[in-house]
């Protein structure tokens, strides 16, 4: 089955309308606007170009159990793979497997990045799987408390079990080729979580800042952004850290003032409606901490409407803005994330935001908000925060407000939250998995790095931190503005690889395999 063209551009058309909502929707809808960018660029393709000059790789669909722990369910449906064999070289060579996440995987998944930058060297055939209930992967049914209950993380590692199988037959894959499982952020949790549980299927993983440590407050997140807002090398500065702190009391204290100064702030930052209610006042916060962690945790990426330099010159009034105040120059980010989102105004009702997550009807967009926000009350929480002293920004919205929304939208109780998320920990081992063969890749300016492995554990429980480095940023198309430190680490990975390869073959040699 061909991919239409007109489809995939319509796709990446869609990115640009998805409303920004609370703040963990708008971390998710920068990540894939993100996402698109850098896959329609390696794809050579512009909102106003064309996909005819594009070789476009193979897309293909599975059927597989909707419940493939019980075995009387006959009950499936059909998940989304990609396929890109140029690089493969022969009947046992390696299949790199990419993992997908909480969205939806286009081409790009095997044509940009890591696997596919790795796979001339290896001769390895790269294959992409769409998670299960994201993108076009949606069993027949819709998104109903009935339906989601087949959606967790480990669904998704039984449907890369039964992928093994099915694309093995459809491939021609011999039995001794090594699969080697790739992903990023949840999906690099994933990547980790198949070679610990599936060994015998999985040869090794490359785990892309994997948070592998499920945690209901997150508040390390805001820790590693008020780090990075301060760090050199990146652009930011102790003055920089400071005036993001002056940005956010200012507006708290238009919020409480109340009146016309309330009416002001609305309208200087592009608010879509009145700011009384308490709620929508702590969403609105909560849609200015991510705006800035989202600035930190793409740092540098392809697409990114800011980078932390960039801000920091509009908070501290430097450059072009040395007119502006912290509290302008706040206002000046907002408008450049809204405009590089075909936003016309800021959105955080909660209760508008409440209503689009209780909608059982799957988005066109497959951004899959409730989906991930079921995932978050079912198994990891992930709830950033910042209510201790030392966090530039406001302490709203607080935890409890993030927890009455796993209650509001499917009925969740905080303590089956606070349960669900020492389960996940208890299954999967937290930041001490205990695979082995895996690699963990990590940047130090990643807010997310805090939930996952930076030590090594072992001889094949491996760690590469690389400095300066954002979200997932090993997996990006190669730049010319690449750091130094971005380019030895991508090294590192091949090589290590290599590494893996070279023993395996070593023991089949001496019997040992």
């Amino acid at each position: 089955m061909a991919i239409r063209p007109a489809l995939w551009l319509g796709l990446l058309l869609l990115v640009s309308l998805w409303e920004l909502s609370f703040p963990a929707l708008l971390l998710r809808q920068l990540g894939e606007h993100i996402q698109r960018y850098q896959e329609s660029t390696s794809l050579n393709v512009g909102l106003g170009g064309s996909l005819g000059a594009v070789a476009m790789p193979k897309v293909g669909w599975l059927q597989q159990p909707l419940d493939p722990f019980n075995a009387s369910d006959t009950r499936s449906f059909l998940q989304r793979y990609w396929v890109n064999d140029q690089h493969r070289t022969g009947y046992g060579g390696p299949v790199f497997l990419h993992l997908g996440g909480e969205g939806s995987l286009g081409p790009g998944s095997v044509m940009s990045g890591h696997p596919a930058a790795l796979a001339p060297a290896l001769g390895a055939l790269v294959i992409s799987l769409e998670h299960r209930f994201y993108g076009l992967s949606i069993p027949t049914g819709g998104l109903s408390m009935a339906q989601l209950r087949y959606l967790s993380s480990r669904h998704a590692l039984a449907d890369v079990v039964s992928a093994h199988q099915a694309l093995s037959r459809l491939f021609n894959i011999s039995s001794s080729s090594p699969w080697i499982c790739f992903g990023g952020s949840y999906a690099g949790s994933l990547a980790a979580w198949t070679r610990l549980k599936f060994p015998h299927l999985i040869f090794a993983a490359v785990a892309s800042s994997a948070p592998v440590r499920a945690v209901l407050d997150f508040s390390e997140y805001n820790d590693v952004v008020s780090r990075s807002l301060m760090k050199t090398a990146i652009g930011g500065s102790l003055e920089c850290g400071a005036a993001v702190a002056k940005a956010f009391a200012e507006v708290e204290r238009r919020l409480r003032a109340g009146g016309a100064a309330q009416r002001a702030l609305g309208a200087e930052l592009g608010a879509c409606g009145p700011l009384g209610r308490t709620e929508d006042q702590a969403e609105l916060l909560g849609a200015l901490q991510a705006l800035v962690g989202g600035t930190v945790q793409y740092d540098g990426q392809a697409g990114a409407p800011l980078s932390v330099r960039q801000l920091c010159g509009l908070l501290r009034g430097r450059g072009n803005h040395s007119h502006l105040t912290p509290y302008q120059g706040l206002r000046g980010a907002v408008q450049i994330v809204l405009h590089s989102l075909g936003q016309k105004c800021l959105s955080f009702s909660r209760s508008e935001t409440v209503t689009q997550l209780r909608a059982t009807e799957p988005q066109v967009s497959g951004v899959g908000d409730r989906q991930w926000l079921y995932q978050t009350c079912t198994e990891f929480g992930f709830y950033v925060t910042c209510e201790h002293p030392g966090c530039p920004f406001s302490p709203l919205p607080a935890l409890p407000s993030h927890l009455d929304l796993c209650e509001q939208v499917f009925g969740l109780s905080a303590s089956s939250v606070a349960q669900a998320v020492a389960q996940t920990n208890s299954y999967y081992g937290g930041q001490t998995p205990g695979a082995t063969q895996v690699l963990f890749v990590n940047g130090d300016t990643d807010p997310w790095h805090a939930l996952s492995v930076t030590q090594d554990l072992g001889a094949s429980e491996l760690v590469l931190l690389i400095p300066n480095a954002s979200h997932c940023l090993d997996m990006a198309s190669e730049r010319s503005s690449d750091s130094a430190g971005l380019r030895l680490g991508r090294q590192r990975i091949i090589q290590q690889l290599q590494t893996w390869l070279r023993q395996a073959k070593e023991r089949q040699v001496r019997g040992e395999v």
